[in-house]
Protein backbone atom coordinates (compact mmCIF):
# COMPACT_ATOMS: atom_id res chain seq x y z
CA UNK A 1 0.00 0.00 0.00
CA UNK A 2 1.84 3.13 -1.18
CA UNK A 3 2.71 5.70 1.74
CA UNK A 4 0.40 8.58 2.24
CA UNK A 5 1.93 11.99 0.64
CA UNK A 6 2.64 14.79 3.09
CA UNK A 7 1.18 17.94 2.52
CA UNK A 8 3.14 21.32 2.33
CA UNK A 9 2.75 22.18 5.51
CA UNK A 10 3.83 18.81 6.89
CA UNK A 11 6.88 18.70 4.70
CA UNK A 12 7.54 22.36 6.52
CA UNK A 13 7.17 20.86 10.04
CA UNK A 14 9.75 17.69 9.42
CA UNK A 15 12.35 19.74 7.83
CA UNK A 16 12.53 22.31 10.98
CA UNK A 17 11.70 19.82 13.50
CA UNK A 18 15.52 18.54 11.80
CA UNK A 19 17.40 22.07 12.16
CA UNK A 20 18.27 23.27 16.19
CA UNK A 21 14.96 24.26 18.15
CA UNK A 22 16.49 27.91 18.34
CA UNK A 23 16.27 28.24 14.46
CA UNK A 24 12.48 27.28 14.59
CA UNK A 25 11.65 30.27 16.34
CA UNK A 26 13.88 33.00 15.40
CA UNK A 27 11.84 32.15 11.57
CA UNK A 28 8.48 32.00 13.72
CA UNK A 29 9.35 35.52 15.10
CA UNK A 30 10.68 36.69 12.15
CA UNK A 31 7.81 35.52 10.13
CA UNK A 32 5.10 37.58 12.25
CA UNK A 33 7.09 40.47 12.24
CA UNK A 34 6.89 41.20 8.60
CA UNK A 35 4.03 38.79 8.12
CA UNK A 36 1.99 41.39 10.67
CA UNK A 37 3.04 44.15 8.93
CA UNK A 38 1.82 43.33 5.63
CA UNK A 39 -1.05 42.86 7.20
CA UNK A 40 -2.25 45.90 8.50
CA UNK A 41 -1.11 47.99 5.99
CA UNK A 42 -2.98 50.21 4.28
CA UNK A 43 -4.26 49.12 0.50
CA UNK A 44 -3.65 52.39 -1.74
CA UNK A 45 -7.26 52.88 -4.00
CA UNK A 46 -6.76 53.69 -7.17
CA UNK A 47 -8.66 55.29 -9.87
CA UNK A 48 -7.09 54.48 -13.03
CA UNK A 49 -8.43 51.11 -14.76
CA UNK A 50 -4.67 50.14 -15.23
CA UNK A 51 -3.66 50.35 -12.40
CA UNK A 52 -6.86 47.92 -10.86
CA UNK A 53 -4.26 44.88 -11.10
CA UNK A 54 -2.03 46.39 -8.51
CA UNK A 55 -4.11 46.82 -5.96
CA UNK A 56 -6.21 43.66 -6.43
CA UNK A 57 -2.62 41.97 -5.78
CA UNK A 58 -2.09 44.09 -3.04
CA UNK A 59 -5.15 43.27 -1.48
CA UNK A 60 -4.99 39.53 -2.00
CA UNK A 61 -1.46 39.60 -0.01
CA UNK A 62 -2.75 41.37 2.16
CA UNK A 63 -5.06 38.99 3.02
CA UNK A 64 -2.99 36.09 2.62
CA UNK A 65 -0.80 38.03 5.12
CA UNK A 66 -3.33 38.08 7.63
CA UNK A 67 -3.99 34.74 7.60
CA UNK A 68 -0.16 33.70 7.43
CA UNK A 69 1.29 35.93 9.80
CA UNK A 70 -0.26 32.69 12.71
CA UNK A 71 -0.35 30.12 10.60
CA UNK A 72 3.56 30.50 9.70
CA UNK A 73 4.32 31.33 12.72
CA UNK A 74 2.71 27.95 14.50
CA UNK A 75 4.17 25.28 11.87
CA UNK A 76 7.81 26.47 12.69
CA UNK A 77 6.86 26.76 16.65
CA UNK A 78 5.79 23.14 16.19
CA UNK A 79 9.07 21.84 14.26
CA UNK A 80 11.20 23.79 17.01
CA UNK A 81 8.84 21.97 19.92
CA UNK A 82 9.26 18.51 18.02
CA UNK A 83 13.16 19.39 17.34
CA UNK A 84 13.67 20.17 21.11
CA UNK A 85 11.84 17.04 22.51
CA UNK A 86 13.95 14.88 19.77
CA UNK A 87 17.26 16.13 21.30
CA UNK A 88 15.89 15.69 24.30
CA UNK A 89 15.39 12.15 23.80
CA UNK A 90 18.57 11.36 22.61
CA UNK A 91 20.55 13.11 25.43
CA UNK A 92 18.19 10.89 27.57
CA UNK A 93 19.60 7.75 25.61
CA UNK A 94 22.75 8.73 25.77
CA UNK A 95 22.91 9.09 29.49
CA UNK A 96 20.78 5.78 29.67
CA UNK A 97 23.72 3.71 27.69
CA UNK A 98 26.24 5.28 29.48
CA UNK A 99 25.16 4.39 32.78
CA UNK A 100 24.17 0.85 31.96
CA UNK A 101 27.59 -1.71 32.23
CA UNK A 102 25.16 -4.25 29.94
CA UNK A 103 25.71 -3.96 26.38
CA UNK A 104 22.05 -5.33 26.08
CA UNK A 105 20.56 -1.96 26.49
CA UNK A 106 22.05 -1.04 22.91
CA UNK A 107 19.83 -4.66 21.89
CA UNK A 108 16.71 -3.66 23.59
CA UNK A 109 15.98 -0.41 21.69
CA UNK A 110 14.47 0.10 18.01
CA UNK A 111 16.65 0.72 14.93
CA UNK A 112 15.15 4.23 15.06
CA UNK A 113 16.59 4.67 18.79
CA UNK A 114 19.88 3.33 17.74
CA UNK A 115 20.63 5.72 15.21
CA UNK A 116 19.46 8.63 16.92
CA UNK A 117 22.17 7.31 19.96
CA UNK A 118 24.60 6.97 17.71
CA UNK A 119 24.54 10.73 16.42
CA UNK A 120 23.88 11.78 19.54
CA UNK A 121 27.27 10.42 20.60
CA UNK A 122 28.76 12.10 17.30
CA UNK A 123 27.94 15.57 18.17
CA UNK A 124 29.31 15.21 21.34
CA UNK A 125 32.71 14.83 19.89
CA UNK A 126 31.80 17.58 17.73
CA UNK A 127 30.52 16.47 14.38
CA UNK A 128 27.79 18.28 12.68
CA UNK A 129 25.33 15.28 12.04
CA UNK A 130 22.39 15.12 9.63
CA UNK A 131 20.16 11.98 10.41
CA UNK A 132 19.83 11.33 6.14
CA UNK A 133 17.32 7.90 6.84
CA UNK A 134 18.91 5.21 5.31
CA UNK A 135 15.77 3.65 4.36
CA UNK A 136 14.99 1.24 6.72
CA UNK A 137 16.19 -0.61 9.69
CA UNK A 138 18.92 -1.77 7.19
CA UNK A 139 18.96 0.95 5.16
CA UNK A 140 22.05 2.48 3.29
CA UNK A 141 23.66 5.70 4.67
CA UNK A 142 22.07 6.50 8.01
CA UNK A 143 23.71 9.54 8.85
CA UNK A 144 26.00 12.65 7.43
CA UNK A 145 28.29 14.26 9.37
CA UNK A 146 30.82 17.43 8.89
CA UNK A 147 33.60 18.36 11.14
CA UNK A 148 36.73 20.40 10.12
CA UNK A 149 35.19 20.84 6.53
CA UNK A 150 35.84 16.90 6.23
CA UNK A 151 32.36 14.71 5.16
CA UNK A 152 31.97 10.78 7.15
CA UNK A 153 28.94 8.59 6.59
CA UNK A 154 28.09 6.48 8.74
CA UNK A 155 26.30 3.30 8.78
CA UNK A 156 23.92 2.03 11.82
CA UNK A 157 23.37 -1.88 11.96
CA UNK A 158 21.24 -2.79 15.15
CA UNK A 159 21.84 -6.31 14.77
CA UNK A 160 21.10 -8.63 18.13
CA UNK A 161 22.61 -11.49 16.89
CA UNK A 162 24.00 -12.18 13.38
CA UNK A 163 27.45 -10.24 12.99
CA UNK A 164 27.91 -7.61 10.18
CA UNK A 165 29.17 -9.02 7.15
CA UNK A 166 31.79 -7.13 4.64
CA UNK A 167 28.71 -6.51 2.08
CA UNK A 168 27.96 -3.80 4.51
CA UNK A 169 31.32 -2.93 4.54
CA UNK A 170 32.13 -2.75 0.86
CA UNK A 171 28.41 -0.49 0.22
CA UNK A 172 29.71 1.71 2.83
CA UNK A 173 32.94 2.62 0.89
CA UNK A 174 31.19 2.60 -2.31
CA UNK A 175 29.09 5.30 -1.22
CA UNK A 176 32.05 7.44 0.30
CA UNK A 177 34.07 7.11 -2.92
CA UNK A 178 30.86 8.58 -4.89
CA UNK A 179 30.22 11.45 -2.56
CA UNK A 180 34.16 12.12 -1.61
CA UNK A 181 33.60 11.41 1.97
CA UNK A 182 37.08 11.41 4.02
CA UNK A 183 35.99 8.54 6.15
CA UNK A 184 33.11 5.84 7.07
CA UNK A 185 32.02 4.58 9.92
CA UNK A 186 29.88 1.51 10.64
CA UNK A 187 28.14 0.97 14.41
CA UNK A 188 26.84 -2.05 15.47
CA UNK A 189 25.62 -3.12 18.90
CA UNK A 190 26.83 -6.55 17.92
CA UNK A 191 30.47 -8.24 16.15
CA UNK A 192 31.89 -7.45 12.66
CA UNK A 193 33.36 -10.86 11.37
CA UNK A 194 36.91 -11.08 10.02
CA UNK A 195 36.44 -10.11 6.72
CA UNK A 196 34.80 -7.49 7.25
CA UNK A 197 37.21 -6.11 9.53
CA UNK A 198 40.02 -7.22 6.87
CA UNK A 199 38.26 -4.95 4.09
CA UNK A 200 37.84 -1.89 6.41
CA UNK A 201 42.03 -2.15 6.65
CA UNK A 202 43.55 1.12 5.59
CA UNK A 203 40.61 2.17 3.66
CA UNK A 204 39.36 4.94 6.37
CA UNK A 205 36.57 3.06 7.51
CA UNK A 206 35.96 2.42 11.17
CA UNK A 207 34.21 -0.32 12.87
CA UNK A 208 32.78 0.10 16.04
CA UNK A 209 30.55 -2.63 17.23
CA UNK A 210 28.58 -2.49 20.82
CA UNK A 211 32.02 -2.05 23.12
CA UNK A 212 32.95 0.56 20.42
CA UNK A 213 30.25 1.94 21.01
CA UNK A 214 30.06 1.72 24.23
CA UNK A 215 33.48 3.87 24.71
CA UNK A 216 32.44 6.81 22.52
CA UNK A 217 29.15 7.30 24.38
CA UNK A 218 31.45 6.91 27.52
CA UNK A 219 33.99 9.50 26.23
CA UNK A 220 36.86 7.27 25.86
CA UNK A 221 38.39 8.47 22.74
CA UNK A 222 41.97 7.40 23.18
CA UNK A 223 43.58 4.47 25.29
CA UNK A 224 45.74 5.16 27.86
CA UNK A 225 48.86 3.64 26.18
CA UNK A 226 48.49 5.77 22.87
CA UNK A 227 47.58 9.01 25.70
CA UNK A 228 50.82 8.04 26.80
CA UNK A 229 52.99 8.00 23.44
CA UNK A 230 56.11 10.14 23.32
CA UNK A 231 56.18 13.50 22.09
CA UNK A 232 58.62 12.11 19.21
CA UNK A 233 56.00 9.84 18.23
CA UNK A 234 53.14 12.12 18.08
CA UNK A 235 55.07 15.79 16.79
CA UNK A 236 53.50 19.22 17.33
CA UNK A 237 51.66 20.07 14.24
CA UNK A 238 50.75 16.44 12.86
CA UNK A 239 47.22 16.64 11.17
CA UNK A 240 43.77 14.57 13.26
CA UNK A 241 42.93 11.11 11.88
CA UNK A 242 40.25 11.46 9.51
CA UNK A 243 38.55 8.69 11.46
CA UNK A 244 38.50 8.88 15.04
CA UNK A 245 40.17 12.47 15.13
CA UNK A 246 42.98 11.67 17.19
CA UNK A 247 46.64 12.81 16.63
CA UNK A 248 48.35 11.22 13.79
CA UNK A 249 52.24 10.19 13.12
CA UNK A 250 54.53 9.79 10.20
CA UNK A 251 54.94 6.10 8.68
CA UNK A 252 56.50 4.26 5.96
CA UNK A 253 54.66 2.09 3.79
CA UNK A 254 56.28 -1.32 3.92
CA UNK A 255 54.65 -3.15 1.27
CA UNK A 256 52.35 -2.24 -1.78
CA UNK A 257 52.72 -0.25 -4.68
CA UNK A 258 53.60 2.74 -2.10
CA UNK A 259 56.31 0.74 -0.33
CA UNK A 260 59.16 3.02 1.06
CA UNK A 261 56.53 6.20 0.50
CA UNK A 262 55.86 8.18 3.56
CA UNK A 263 52.21 9.04 5.01
CA UNK A 264 50.34 9.82 8.24
CA UNK A 265 48.94 7.00 10.25
CA UNK A 266 46.90 7.08 13.06
CA UNK A 267 48.76 7.22 17.01
CA UNK A 268 45.91 4.56 17.79
CA UNK A 269 47.27 2.03 15.24
CA UNK A 270 46.18 -1.15 15.25
CA UNK A 271 42.80 0.04 16.80
CA UNK A 272 42.54 2.54 14.22
CA UNK A 273 43.60 2.44 11.04
CA UNK A 274 43.02 5.76 9.56
CA UNK A 275 45.88 7.25 7.41
CA UNK A 276 46.35 10.56 5.46
CA UNK A 277 48.48 11.28 2.80
CA UNK A 278 51.53 13.79 3.40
Amino acid sequence: MPSRKQSFIEDLIEITSKLPWWVGVVLALVLYVWLHSVAVSEVTAVSQLGKMGDFVGQHLFKTLASVGQYLFPFIFLVGAAMSAYGRAKRQALLAQVASSPDRGTLNDMSWQQFEALVGEAFRRKGYKVTETGGGGADGGVDLSMKKEGETFLVQCKQWKATKVGVTTVRELYGVMAANGATGGFVVTSGVFTDEARAFAVGRNIKLMDGKALHALIRGVSVPAKAAAASPAATPAGSPACPVCQSQMVKRTAKRGENSGNAFWGCSRYPACKGTRAI
